[in-house]
């Protein structure tokens, strides 16, 4: 058997949300270091606030401060800090009830080893040296012996109001694609596609996936496809990806490989995007180097009839 093949994969993208006005509030106070709870219609105090009683789904919006010291409710500790947690040495993630709140905050507690870390133990917000309006204006929390602090009483109304976050999620991992898919990228260096038949309904899945979805058997029978294939449905795009070279607009369609039971996706090129229709008859484009097909072009074949490919739409 050919080694399965495995590489790191990277998925990152800019998370942008508006804000409401119970979030907008306690994320433009944490910038001017205050900490604001929100008041449900019992008397609770929830830290962080919600815009909605998570007991009647009312709307809440009555604000008040809290101070920024507190009990920790619950520990558990870091051993290995990741890219973007708050602290780049180990340290304890800690839920705390801030004096005044009835709920608990989730962030970090800066403390040089687990023995040194309790339940019931007090704590301080460490605020960071340059604030946003964001969670991470909270740098972390400290130990704490002195006295409880007394909130402000602050009623969250702010001059220069944050309304909006942008928050960057990331998540890094080893993909590795299994025994099917690692024989069909092999092939795909030496410009050639294959798929694997089910041995119950004989359908031809590519890529492959090891089994067949429907009948829950395994695939081990390779069969080749294409080269062309048939455009079966397609979307034209008008908005230009980051590091994506290729100008808006394209379209991009599922294509059916001649010899295929449904259809892979793939970008048309080489001819006007407003020309590519259902039916269209494509090829391959390999550029140099490439383990994947470029983009699909017109083969000048004639189109393919609507009964020929409308089961794999």
């Amino acid at each position: 058997m050919p080694e399965v093949l495995k590489a790191p994969l990277v998925v990152e993208f800019p998370f942008t949300r508006s804000l409401g006005p119970v979030q907008s509030a306690f994320l433009t106070g944490l910038r001017e270091r205050v900490v604001l709870g929100v008041k449900t219609g019992d008397g609770r105090t929830l830290v962080p606030p919600v815009e909605y009683d998570p007991v009647t789904a009312d709307e809440i919006r009555d604000l008040v401060e809290v101070a920024p010291t507190g009990t920790v409710t619950t520990w558990a500790w870091n051993h290995e800090p990741r890219r973007g947690q708050p602290l780049d040495t180990p340290f304890a993630w800690v839920l705390v009830r801030l004096d005044g709140a009835d709920t608990a905050l989730l962030h970090a507690l800066d403390a040089p080893a687990p023995d040194a870390v309790h339940t019931g133990m007090r704590v301080r917000i460490r605020w960071a040296e340059e604030r946003t309006g964001a969670i991470t204006d909270i740098a972390c929390f400290e130990p704490y012996e002195g006295e409880a602090v007394e909130p402000g009483g602050h009623d969250g109304a702010f001059e220069d109001a944050v309304h909006g976050i942008v928050a960057h999620a990331r998540l890094d991992y080893t993909y590795s694609p299994g025994r099917a898919q690692t024989a069909y990228i092999n092939a795909l260096s030496s410009q050639r596609t294959f798929g694997e038949r089910c041995p119950s309904c004989r359908k031809v899945y590519v890529p492959p996936r090891g089994a067949c979805p429907t009948c829950g058997v395994a695939t081990s029978e390779q069969v080749e496809v294409g080269p062309a294939g048939t455009v079966t449905t397609f979307c034209i795009v008008n908005i230009k990806a980051k590091n994506l070279d290729i100008e808006v607009p394209y379209v991009y369609a599922h294509i059916a490989l001649d010899g295929a039971g449904l259809a892979l996706h793939g970008r048309i090129g080489g001819i006007p995007y407003d020309q590519v229709r259902m039916g269209l008859r494509v090829e391959p484009v390999w550029t140099e180097g490439a383990r994947y097909p470029d983009h699909y072009r017109p083969t000048g074949e004639p189109d393919a009839d609507y009964d020929m490919y409308k089961e794999l739409l």
